[in-house]
């Protein structure tokens, strides 16, 4: 009886050895995996920490133009209540410059 318990206890032994072995590689191939989403991850919050800072910085340059595009229409909103006249008047002289400037230029050929 002795010998009967001593080898089902080396089969008991060495089954447990396989079945530690098969443990200890499934525990470090889950190690790497667990490693290898940490590095994504903190990968991951940099590149949003990035991005979210470069949205912020476009969030800002649109505020500045809005603010000058506004600025620009009030200034042709003032210009547009202006006189017509004085407006019309420069206008043509502007104009009549043109094209004199012209006619010289096309003189000299």
């Amino acid at each position: 009886g002795d010998a009967a318990a001593a080898g089902s206890y080396g089969y008991t032994n060495s089954g447990y050895s396989v079945y530690e072995e098969e443990n200890d590689r499934l525990t470090e191939s889950l190690r790497t995996k667990v490693s290898a989403i940490k590095s994504l991850s903190i990968e991951i919050g940099t590149e949003v920490k990035n991005q979210n800072k470069m949205l912020s910085e476009m969030e800002n340059d649109f505020d500045s133009t809005g603010g000058l595009l506004g600025a620009t229409m009030g200034r042709l909103r003032t210009l547009s209540r202006g006189s017509q006249t004085k407006l019309l008047c420069y206008m043509m002289l502007f104009s009549l410059f043109v094209f004199f400037v012209i006619y010289w230029i096309i003189k000299l050929r």
